[in-house]
């Protein structure tokens, strides 16, 4: 890590009077990013569990899965129309206004999802519904990461970036725990009736919360002071970005190729596959996402301190070539139908494998962009994989019943992706320390 970029960029850290300040921010990113994320799951949870039988009752079980699914894709085709959106005014007006829209936005189409009656109760207009509010929540999903890593990073102290970044990160970790548990305490008979409306309905309160949590954040001082420093760019900064940024858009890409995979196949495929194919119960399921995400709330940010330790591509690449070699075996030890050891297999795969990856994501992609187009630029690298992500439960399901109901058609779709994600990262010269200005 260079000194010398380390002091030139000291005068955008916080200073020692103002800690608060960068707590706040701490905050603000950690619960704005695990309310967007606990909506993103619920939803999840419910597609796998109850959605087929709600919303898509005339089909077969597996053309009706298929459908939950497809509904479960479709928001990650807004999700980069979010990032330009929100990353234009972003880094045209600020961070924060941006950040308190997207929030909103996401808190109350999860809300009225809640609200929408069954398909027995409104026929084809139900899943319709379903499916507007769901390009909603993804729009505004894609303005939320991109704006709370770009703060968090241009907050933090310029040697603790990998460090604090993470804390974004730990949002979607949080979210991910969060809307299990609620999942796991809903009694079995409930959700089959109308109790998997209460997990969106609660988002409400979580909104508000989160609402006056982020009014109360300042605007990133590296921000300020490029406003300050600099002349308005004449173009659009997605203009900007595509005209001398894109390498680092594509290489972001690429590089998450491997953790979106293992995540969805985690987060979004394994309670259909354990229950209906290997014969585990959904609260085997929903215990290993608790063990889980549990562990990987003290994984991340160890992962995150570790890259302001060793670099950035040394923890990414750990965690990619880990997610290659452990793609076979995930599913061996899934498929043993054994509970300790599906438990170990999504521990070892999520809390080691795709937390080393997540970890590093935000400082070292933030790092790549200059400030007056990063909001963008991250927002839209990030986003743009996050399309493979939202079909990778289509693709198991499609690829476990071609198979029919093996597995390895799977572990080799997870494997070529972590080869991507190495492929990329090694392209990637190291950027901690590196200036933001």
């Amino acid at each position: 890590m260079s000194e010398q970029n380390l002091v030139a960029d000291a005068s955008f850290a916080i200073p020692d009077g103002q800690r608060s300040k960068l707590s706040a921010v701490v905050g603000s990113s950690l619960i704005g990013t695990a309310i967007e994320f606990y909506d993103f799951f619920i939803y999840g949870t419910a597609a796998a569990l109850v959605f087929p039988r709600v919303f898509f009752p005339t089909l077969s079980p597996y053309a009706g899965l298929m459908a939950a699914y497809a509904t479960l894709a479709i928001p990650f085709l807004t999700r980069p129309l979010g990032a330009i959106v929100f990353g234009h005014y972003g880094d045209r007006i600020g961070r924060k206004s941006m950040l308190m829209a997207s929030l909103t936005i996401m808190g109350l189409s999860t809300f009225a999802i809640g609200l929408v009656p069954s398909y027995d109760a409104i026929g084809l207009l139900a899943p319709t519904i379903i499916i507007i509010l769901r390009l909603l929540q993804g729009f505004a999903l894609g303005g939320e990461w991109g704006g709370a890593a770009t703060m968090l990073v241009e907050y933090a102290p310029p040697e603790k970036r990998g460090f604090y970044g993470t804390f974004v990160q730990l949002g979607n970790v949080v979210g991910l725990f969060t809307s299990t548990l609620v999942f796991a305490l809903l009694p079995q008979q409930s959700i089959a009736g109308d109790g998997w409306r209460w997990p969106f309905l609660i988002s409400i309160l979580m909104l508000a919360v989160g609402l006056y949590i982020r009014q109360k954040v300042d605007e990133s001082p590296v921000f300020e002071a490029a406003v300050k420093n600099k002349p308005a760019a004449r173009h659009a900064p997605i203009m900007e970005v595509l005209r001398n940024d894109k390498r680092p858009v594509l290489v972001a890409m690429g590089s998450r190729a491997g953790e979106i995979i293992l995540g969805w196949i985690v987060i979004g495929f394994l309670l259909s596959y354990a229950t209906r194919t290997v014969g585990l119960t959904s609260q085997h399921v929903l215990i290993a996402l608790l063990t889980a995400s549990g562990i990987g709330i003290v994984t991340v940010p160890l992962f995150g301190h570790l890259s302001d330790k060793i670099g950035r591509r040394p923890v990414f690449l750990f965690g990619a070539t880990l997610g290659a070699i452990f793609a076979f075996p995930l599913f061996w030890l899934i498929n043993t139908a054994n509970p300790s050891l599906f438990i170990l297999s999504i521990v070892i795969g999520y809390s080691i494998g795709l937390a080393a990856m997540f970890a590093v994501q935000p400082s070292f992609f933030a790092e790549s962009f200059p400030t007056e187009i990063r909001y963008t630029g991250i927002s839209l690298g990030f986003q743009l994989a996050n399309i493979i992500g939202g079909l990778t439960p289509m693709i198991a399901t499609f690829l476990a019943a071609q198979a029919g109901g093996a597995s390895w058609p799977i572990s080799l779709f997870l494997m070529t992706g972590c080869a991507v994600s190495v492929g990329c990262v090694l392209t990637m010269t190291e950027s901690a320390g590196r200036k933001l200005t």
